[in-house]
C-alpha cells in the first residue's frame, strides 16, 4: 500500500490541501487502488504549497504547488511510484532549500503526522524528557545555561538563567507560560511548530516544569490562530492519555499539566507582563518591572515565560546534550534560529540555519531573490518594530550582538524583503500608525509618542522638510527609546530612524550623515 502526505497546515489548507486530499482518496478509489493517506505538518517550503509526497524505495518524492485539477493526471502519470510529472521537484529530502538546512528544533516537521503520538517517540521524541527526569533541577537549569540557549521571542535572555531564578524562588505554586502570540509581521515559525510537532512543545514545557518545580502551564495563543488551538487541544488530550502529562509523568511520579488559553488580537499582548494580564482575565497592559515574572508573574507566582520556539527546542538539548546544541551559532548566539522569509521574496519559507549565515544568503540562496524580479532595496528584520536594512549591511552575521551593535534587531527571525518600488518614508509613517493603534496605552512615550510621530513624519512627506521637524523626529524617537515602558514604544522608533538615515531620499531630504541616536546607536 502506497503512502501518501498531505500537508494540514494553515499555509496549505489556505491553498486547497483538503480539497486535493479528498480527490487523492476519490481518485484512487475510483481507480481501484490502495492508499494510506496521511496528514503531515508543513515542511516549511511555503512556495512549494500544498506539497504532496509520495513514499517510495528511494525516499519521498514530492509534488508541489498541486490544484485538486492536477490529481488524475498525477495518477496517470504513475505518481504512486513517485514518476515524472509536470509538478514533480524529485526527492524532497534532496531540494537544496531543505537539504542544506541545519534543522534541529524543525527536525521533525513536514515529516510526521503532527497528532500521531507513535510517529513522535518513533523520531526521537520523549528523549529529552526522561533525560531531564533523571536531572536534579539545579543540574538541568546548569545544562540549559551550557548549551546557550537564550530566548527566541525577541529579546534573547538566557533561558537557563531564567529557570534558574524560578527553581529558587520559594512558593506554594509555580507556573510555565509558552508566548505564542505571534504577532510580528512575516513570521510564521511558532504557527508552524504548533500545527506541524505540537508534542515537541508540550515536551519541551514539560521539562521546563519539572525542573522548575511548576505543576501548570498555559500556552497562550494568538486567536487568529484556530488550527493551531485545535492541534494543541487534541495533542494535550492525547498526551494525557498516554501519562505524558497529568499526576503522573512518564511514571515518574511528578505532576506536570498543560491548558491552551486564546488570546484576544492585541499585539501587546506578545509582551510577557501584558500576556499575564490578559491570562488572569484582564486587559492586556504592560505591568511595570521590577518585580520580575519569574518572582511574581502569573498570579504573584514565580513564572517561566518562553516562547514556543525556546520551549521546542528545549527537548534536543536533553536529549543530545548542551555541548551538542551549543556546537552550531556564534559568539554568544548559539544553536539555531528559524529563519522566516516573507514579504517580496520569490521562495517565501522556513530556513533554520546556525547562528552567521547572513541575510543575503538567506535572501539569494535560499529566497531567489525578490517576487517581483527587481532588485531589492530594503529588509525588515524582527518584526513590524525592526530595523529596515539597506544592501550595505545584508553581510553582517545573523548574531544577536552582531545586530545591535549596528542599531538593529534579529528579533523572532522573521525577514520581510522590500524591493526598490518600495517607500520607506511610508514605511516608516506606518511603524507610527501600528504604534498609535497597538500600544496598551499605559505609558506617555508611546501612547502619545506615536501620535506626535505620525504627526511629524505627515509633515516632512508633505514638504517640510526643515532642519527643525527632522531634528523634533530625532528627538521624539530617543524620548520614545528611553521612556518607553516596554518594547512596544521602546522599539517604534528603530524603523523610523533606519528609514531616515538610510534612505532620506524618501523623506525629501538630502542623504547626509545623521545625529546619533539612541535607537541607532
Amino acid at each position: 500500500m502506497t503512502r501518501i502526505y498531505v500537508p494540514c497546515d494553515s499555509s496549505a489548507l489556505a491553498l486547497g490541501a483538503d480539497e486535493i486530499a479528498a480527490a487523492i482518496q476519490r481518485e484512487a478509489a475510483a481507480r481501484g487502488v490502495a492508499i494510506e493517506l496521511v496528514r503531515n505538518g508543513s515542511r516549511g517550503l511555503l512556495y512549494l504549497e500544498p506539497l504532496v509526497e509520495v513514499e517510495t524505495p528511494d525516499g519521498r518524492v514530492g509534488y508541489a504547488n498541486v490544484e485538486e485539477d492536477d490529481v488524475a493526471s498525477l495518477f496517470d502519470a504513475g505518481f504512486l511510484q513517485g514518476a515524472q510529472h509536470a509538478r514533480s521537484v524529485g526527492l524532497v529530502e534532496q531540494i537544496p532549500y531543505l537539504r542544506k538546512q541545519q534543522r534541529l528544533t524543525f527536525a521533525r516537521i513536514g515529516i510526521t503526522d503532527p497528532l500521531s503520538t507513535d510517529d513522535y517517540v518513533a523520531h526521537g521524541g520523549l528523549e529529552g524528557l526522561r533525560q531531564a527526569l533523571t536531572m536534579s533541577g539545579a543540574d538541568a537549569c546548569a545544562a540549559l545555561i551550557e548549551s546557550g540557549l537564550r530566548g527566541r521571542g525577541g529579546a534573547a535572555f538566557p533561558a537557563g538563567i531564567k529557570w534558574r531564578t524560578v527553581a529558587q524562588a520559594q512558593a506554594d505554586q509555580k507556573y510555565i507560560v509558552c508566548n505564542a502570540d505571534e504577532g510580528d509581521s512575516g513570521t510564521f515559525s511558532d504557527r508552524l511548530v504548533m500545527e506541524s510537532d505540537p508534542y515537541v512543545l508540550i515536551e519541551g514545557m514539560t521539562i521546563a516544569g519539572i525542573t522548575v518545580g511548576a505543576t501548570v502551564g498555559h500556552i497562550y495563543v494568538r486567536s487568529e490562530y484556530p488550527h493551531s488551538i485545535a492541534a494543541l487541544e487534541e495533542a494535550i488530550a492525547r498526551a494525557r492519555a498516554k501519562g505524558w502529562l497529568g499526576d503522573d509523568v512518564l511514571d515518574s511520579g511528578k505532576r506536570f499539566d498543560l491548558f491552551v488559553a486564546k488570546g484576544a488580537g492585541a499585539y501587546v499582548c506578545g509582551e510577557e507582563t501584558a500576556l499575564l494580564e490578559s491570562l488572569e482575565g484582564k486587559r492586556g497592559i504592560v505591568r511595570a518591572k521590577p518585580p520580575l515574572p519569574a518572582l511574581s508573574g502569573l498570579y504573584g507566582k514565580p513564572t517561566v515565560i518562553n516562547n514556543v520556539i525556546t520551549l521546542a527546542t528545549v527537548p534536543i538539548i536533553f536529549a543530545k546534550g548542551a555541548a551538542y546544541y551549543k556546537d552550531f551559532g556564534m559568539g554568544r548566539s548559539r544553536g539555531t534560529l528559524p529563519f522566516q522569509l516573507a514579504g517580496n521574496i520569490a521562495r517565501g519559507g522556513l530556513v533554520e540555519l546556525a547562528f552567521g549565515v547572513t541575510l543575503r544568503e538567506l535572501m539569494v540562496d535560499y529566497g531567489g531573490g525578490t517576487a517581483s524580479g527587481r532588485p531589492a532595496r530594503a529588509v525588515q528584520v524582527g518584526g513590524p518594530l525592526g530595523t529596515y536594512l539597506p544592501e550595505s549591511q545584508w553581510d553582517i552575521p545573523m548574531d544577536y550582538e552582531a545586530y545591535a551593535a549596528v542599531g538593529a534587531v534579529v528579533g523572532h527571525g522573521g525577514l520581510v524583503v522590500h524591493d526598490d518600488t518600495a517607500n520607506l518614508a511610508g514605511l516608516a509613517q506606518y511603524a507610527m500608525e501600528f504604534c498609535t493603534l497597538e500600544s496598551c496605552g499605559k505609558c506617555t512615550p508611546c501612547r502619545i509618542g506615536s501620535t506626535r510621530g505620525v504627526e511629524v513624519i505627515a509633515k516632512i512627506r508633505n514638504g517640510d522638510t526643515s532642519e527643525k521637524q527632522v531634528t523634533l523626529l530625532r528627538d521624539l524617537c530617543d524620548t520614545m527609546v528611553s521612556g518607553s515602558l516596554c518594547a512596544m514604544g521602546g522599539m517604534t522608533p528603530y524603523p523610523v530612524i533606519s528609514a531616515l538615515n538610510f534612505f532620506p531620499e524618501d523623506f525629501g531630504l538630502e542623504p547626509v550623515q545623521p545625529a546619533a541616536s539612541a535607537a541607532a546607536a
